[in-house]
């Protein structure tokens, strides 16, 4: 994901959650919201690995 992707998903998640009366001040909610895209990054970044590393076992 890119930064522009991360930054998208921050101003659209922002509003809906503020309409939830966050528990989180703004830069605490920001925060969190940066972790949670970066872990979907790495796990989008895992799943890549893994089709690779199963296309190139079967093409064995």
């Amino acid at each position: 994901m890119s930064t522009s992707a991360v930054t998208e998903r921050i101003s659209q998640e922002i509003p809906a959650r503020s309409v939830n009366k966050s528990c989180y001040q703004a830069d605490q909610e920001v925060k969190l919201l940066h972790l949670q895209a970066e872990v979907d990054c790495l796990l989008q970044e895992l799943q890549n690995l893994k089709m690779q590393r199963q296309s190139s076992t079967s093409a064995v």
